[in-house]
C-alpha cells in the first residue's frame, strides 16, 4: 500500500500535536501537583447512622494532632450534613464524604474541590483554604427533584480566629 508523502507528513504533523498536548497536560497535572482522586474505601450506605466514623455525632471538624484538620460531612437528599462548618485558611484539610443514597457530586466554587460521591464508597478529597470567607458546597450531579436545594456553608476564617474558636468550643462541629 503506498501512503503519499504529503499524507506521511500531516500524519506525522497530527501525531506530534496529539503527543504534544498529552505532555503539556500531564506536565502540567504533575508540576501543580493534580491528581485524580484515588481513595478507594468502602462503606455500608445503610448503616451510616451505626459507624463509627460517619455518625451523627462525629460529623463535622476533627484537629488532628500533626496540626491538619479532617472534615467528615454526609450527603443526602436534599442536603449535605452538617449544613454550617467554620475551617481555618492556610491548612491542610482532608474532607471525607459518604452519601446515603444516590450519587452526589460536590463542587466548592473557587476552589480546586469537586468529586463524585457514591453510595458504597467514602469519597476524600485534601485541600487547602488560602483565603478566608465564605465558600458554598453545591451538588453537581442530579440527585432528584430537590436538586436545587442541596447546599451546604464553609466559612473560613484566619488560623487565630479559629483557635479562639476552638477555645471557645464554636468550631468543632457544624
Amino acid at each position: 500500500m503506498h501512503i503519499d508523502k504529503l499524507e506521511k507528513n500531516w500524519a506525522g504533523i497530527s501525531l506530534g500535536i496529539a503527543g504534544l498536548f498529552v505532555t503539556v497536560i500531564l506536565g502540567s497535572a504533575f508540576f501543580h501537583g493534580i491528581h485524580a482522586p484515588s481513595n478507594v474505601e468502602t462503606i455500608d450506605s445503610a448503616k451510616l447512622h451505626l459507624s463509627a466514623e460517619f455518625a451523627e455525632d462525629k460529623l463535622g471538624v476533627e484537629r488532628n494532632p500533626n496540626g491538619s484538620v479532617t472534615v467528615r460531612m454526609v450527603a443526602g437528599r436534599y442536603g449535605f450534613y452538617p449544613k454550617e462548618l467554620t475551617l481555618p485558611a492556610e491548612t491542610e484539610i482532608t474532607f471525607r464524604w459518604v452519601s446515603l443514597d444516590v450519587i452526589h457530586g460536590v463542587h466548592m466554587p473557587m476552589t480546586n474541590m469537586s468529586t463524585m460521591i457514591v453510595p458504597g464508597y467514602v469519597a476524600q478529597v485534601i485541600t487547602a483554604f488560602h483565603h478566608a470567607g465564605d465558600y458554598p458546597v453545591l451538588c453537581n450531579e442530579y440527585c432528584g427533584m430537590g436538586h436545587a436545594h442541596m447546599w451546604s456553608n464553609i466559612k473560613v476564617v484566619s488560623k487565630a480566629q479559629w483557635e479562639a474558636l476552638n477555645k471557645q468550643g464554636g468550631a468543632n462541629h457544624g
